[in-house]
Parts: structure tokens; C-alpha cells; sequence
């Protein structure tokens, strides 16, 4: 599970899954370009990242914004040589505990909407470069919501699911090319609201759901992702991996 070697784009890397995400990265070997809106976020994270020993390089860019994504990846490329592994970790605008038949039109396609536009951006724009060089992996980040009935989540259901719909696509694409394609299906993780805690009652519910009686941790989830980048999971692609805690059951 080392990424010796390898170049690492996370986008969103400033949130605390992709601050996670990237730190796991760069402990393993990799070095890591931190994509973002917020400089001084990033630059955050990238200082954590060094003081480790790790290394770090910064960028202001907009996930929804097709050019900037693609210079940034050539000038990436043109630096370090390669774009081996991205993964995006760029959050949605999601309406939930509304009723379907209450919601309005737009907040039920905000999350669809965009989360296909910033993965599409990202995830092609990486496929392009990787296609070139013959290698390298695309994780994305799904949630339990892709596979969820009772609760009420919106668009969300569909944003997840059509991530999970664009792992497989993008596999079986790839894959004579020597890229992987693989999908991290994370349930909710209470790290990501400092603000909520462990005994907070809203939680009892997902909690209620799962076979392991918790809610899945950060870094579970950096590790899986790490090791997915890996040469361990070289076998690996178009696989939806289930971080839920038992809340489904593959």
C-alpha cells in the first residue's frame, strides 16, 4: 500500500475528507497537489503535510471550471511528469430531510447537477492524461445514499448513484488503456462535522442502520483510499468498495 513515486490530485483537498484523503497520500509516499477555491485552506493542509516530511504543492482552482481543471493537470504533468492517481472530494449543495413530493425542482437537482458536472471535469480530465501514459487510478467518492430508501436525502440518492453509474462507465473505458477505475461508497462520517457529537441523537438512525453498531472514521476512509491507488489493488477496477458499516450489505 506504498504510492512511492506517484502524483496525487486531490480536489477539494481543504474539506476534511480530502484534507484526510491527502494526508494519507502523502504519508504513504505520493506527492500531493491540493486543489481548491480557499488558498489559505489549502495552504493549511499542505503545512501539515510538510512538517510530516511529506510533500505538497497548492492550487486555486474551480472544479467547475473545465479549462482551469485541465491547465492545472498539464501543468502538473509538465512538472512532476506524471498525474498518477486524482481523487475528488468536492462537496454537494443537497436539500435533505424533505419529503420528495415537498421539494422544490431545484433543490432537488442541485446535488445531481453538480456533483456530474465536477466529476465529469475532473475525472475526464485525468482520464485524458493517464490514457497518454499508459497508467494510473481514479478513485471516487460515493455515500451509502446510492443504495438508501428510507431516509429522506433529496438528490443526493441520485448525485451518489450516478457517481457509482460513472465508476463503471469510466472502467470499462480505461481499462485497455492501464487506468483504474474505483468508487469508495462511505457512509456518513461524523469527522466531517466537528460540530455533531458522537452521542448527538440525529445520528441514531444511520447508527441504527449498521451491523457494526458505528459510523465509518476518516481515516478508514483515507486508508481505503490509499489503498485503492495502490499496486495492492492493481487487480481492482470498476469495484464499488462499502465503507457503510454493514448498512448495506453487498
Amino acid at each position: 500500500m506504498r504510492l512511492d513515486g506517484k502524483n496525487a490530485v486531490v480536489y477539494g483537498a481543504a474539506g476534511h475528507m480530502g484534507g484526510a484523503v491527502a494526508r494519507a497520500f502523502a504519508e504513504a509516499g505520493a506527492r500531493v497537489y491540493l486543489v481548491g477555491r480557499t488558498r489559505a485552506t489549502l495552504e493549511a493542509v499542505a503545512a501539515e503535510i510538510t512538517e510530516g516530511g511529506g510533500r505538497a504543492e497548492v492550487a486555486v482552482v474551480d472544479v467547475f471550471d473545465q479549462p482551469g481543471v485541465e491547465a492545472h493537470a498539464d501543468a502538473m504533468v509538465e512538472e512532476a511528469g506524471s498525474l498518477d492517481i486524482s481523487f475528488n472530494a468536492v462537496g454537494m449543495d443537497a436539500v435533505q430531510d424533505v419529503p420528495l413530493v415537498d421539494m422544490r425542482l431545484e433543490d432537488f437537482m442541485a446535488p445531481i447537477v453538480g456533483s456530474a458536472r465536477s466529476h465529469f471535469i475532473t475525472t475526464t480530465t485525468a482520464a485524458r492524461q493517464m490514457s497518454a501514459q499508459g497508467s494510473g487510478v481514479i478513485v471516487l467518492l460515493s455515500a451509502t445514499a446510492a443504495g438508501e430508501s428510507r431516509h429522506r436525502m433529496g438528490g443526493f440518492n441520485l448525485a451518489c448513484a450516478g457517481i457509482e453509474a460513472l465508476n463503471r462507465s469510466l472502467a470499462g473505458e480505461l481499462g485497455p488503456e492501464g487506468v483504474r477505475v474505483v468508487c469508495i461508497r462511505a457512509n456518513f462520517t461524523p469527522e466531517t462535522m466537528p460540530e455533531l457529537a458522537e452521542e448527538d441523537p440525529v445520528l441514531d438512525p444511520l447508527i441504527g442502520d449498521t451491523r457494526l453498531g458505528r459510523l465509518p472514521r476518516l481515516t478508514e476512509v483515507a486508508n481505503t483510499a490509499v489503498y485503492a491507488a495502490s499496486d495492492s489493488a492493481g487487480a481492482m477496477t470498476g469495484a464499488v468498495l462499502n465503507l457503510s458499516c454493514g448498512a448495506l450489505v453487498d
